[in-house]
C-alpha cells in the first residue's frame, strides 16, 4: 500500500470541505494546519442564515459577466480562506499552513492558476499564516510563501485579478 504524501493529505480533506460549498460556479475548501493539527476549515458560502446563491438559484458576478478575482463585493458568499480563518484564534494559525482546492462546478475540473483573491490574501497575511499550498492537480500543488504576498503588494501597482 502506498501512503498519501501530508500535503496531499490535506489538500484531499480541502477538497472534501469543498464539496460542501454553494457557489454555483467555484467550490472551493481551505483547511489550516498547524504542527499536522487541523485548526479549522472553510468552503464557500453565504454568511449564516442569508440565502445561498444555490438556494436563489443565480451568481450576481455571472449575470454581470464579471471576470475571475474581480469585483468579490458584489459576491453573496464568504470565501473558503475567510471561513477557515474566522472560525481559528490567531494564536492558533500564527506559523500555520494552509492547504486550498478549488473545482469548477460546471466541469468538476481543477480551477487553473488558483490563488486566493486579493481580499483572502490580506486575511491570510493577517492572521499569521505562513504558507499556503494551491492544488493544480489530484497529485500537483505549488506553495506560496505568505512573506511574498507582503513584499510584492500587487495592490500597490493596482492589479486586479489572478
Amino acid at each position: 500500500m502506498e501512503r498519501r504524501d501530508k500535503i496531499n493529505y490535506y489538500l484531499d480533506l480541502a477538497e472534501v470541505v469543498s464539496k460542501r460549498g454553494t457557489c454555483l460556479r467555484r467550490r472551493y475548501g481551505a483547511v489550516i494546519v498547524k504542527n499536522d493539527e487541523v485548526i479549522a476549515t472553510g468552503y464557500v458560502g453565504a454568511p449564516r442564515g442569508r440565502k445561498n446563491c444555490c438556494d436563489v438559484g443565480e451568481c450576481v458576478r455571472a449575470k454581470l459577466n464579471i471576470p475571475r478575482g474581480e469585483r468579490y463585493e458584489l459576491c453573496r458568499s464568504v470565501h473558503a480562506e475567510a471561513n477557515a480563518i474566522i472560525s481559528a484564534s490567531r494564536d492558533k494559525m500564527i506559523g500555520s499552513a494552509l492547504f486550498l482546492t478549488g473545482t469548477e462546478v460546471d466541469t468538476g475540473e481543477y480551477v487553473k492558476n488558483s490563488s486566493c483573491c486579493s481580499m483572502c490574501k490580506r486575511m491570510v497575511i493577517n492572521a499569521g499564516i505562513e504558507k499556503v499550498y494551491i492544488r493544480d492537480t489530484k497529485d500537483e500543488y505549488h506553495v506560496i510563501e505568505v512573506k511574498d504576498w507582503v513584499n510584492d503588494d500587487e495592490s500597490l501597482e493596482g492589479v486586479f485579478g489572478y
